[in-house]
């Protein structure tokens, strides 16, 4: 992981990174169906504050983005750094690529070029395909498995592997460019994309 992040921090292709909310960086994905404010503690998903310190300290523009109400996203939010924004919410909705847009507008990103979005919803990664964006898909978070942590490791080896498996089909299918479990495998996914970038490959 630190030669990725190495990489990574060396590499100039890569121009901003956005990530959905819910099912990306907190909550795992079980309240991606629901427009209930939490009324337990919620955590970062595993991987999540580990790179959004990399990101920082690279100084890499990062944003993230929902459609949950603003009395969800905001308590779920609360768990992370304080410098990482909520993206201004746009007035069409996914898959239009409109959000994505709107993120990168408030980011003063000014070329699509390098644009990541990482996400385990398919159709805010649907959005970043719209958008032309490089896209990433989480396949053991967001509304695919749907779980909570708890439930997760609930499951048996092989159930988890059937809901991964499956996850990943789904987000292949839908054109995604890259499938990670979760965040803590973001960094080498990003080097990855950099050196992608790096040979002339678009997305």
């Amino acid at each position: 992981m630190p030669h990725a992040e190495i990489v990574v921090a060396s590499a100039p292709s890569l121009t901003a990174v956005l990530f959905g909310l819910s099912g990306c960086l907190v909550d795992f994905g079980s309240l991606a169906r629901t427009d209930i404010a939490p009324d337990t503690e919620t955590h970062a998903t595993p991987g999540a504050l580990k790179i959004l310190q990399s990101l920082e300290e690279q100084g890499m523009p990062c944003a993230w983005l929902d459609e949950l109400p603003a009395a969800v996203a905001t308590p779920l939010a609360d768990v992370l750094p304080r410098w990482i924004k909520a993206a201004t919410p746009a007035t069409t909705r996914w898959p239009a690529p409109h959000a994505c847009w709107q993120a990168l507008m408030d980011l003063n990103i000014e070329r699509l070029e390098g644009c990541v979005l990482v996400s385990g919803e398919p159709r805010l990664l649907q959005s970043g395909l719209n958008a032309g964006l490089w896209t990433i898909g989480l396949a053991s978070c967001g509304s695919l498995c749907g779980l909570s942590p708890a439930q997760w490791q609930a499951l048996s080896e092989r159930e988890r592997e059937h809901k991964r498996a499956k996850a990943t089909m789904a987000l292949y299918g839908l054109g995604v460019h890259s499938v990670i479990d979760h965040l803590g495998e973001l960094g080498t996914c990003l080097a990855d994309i950099s050196l992608r970038l790096l040979k002339g490959e678009k997305p």
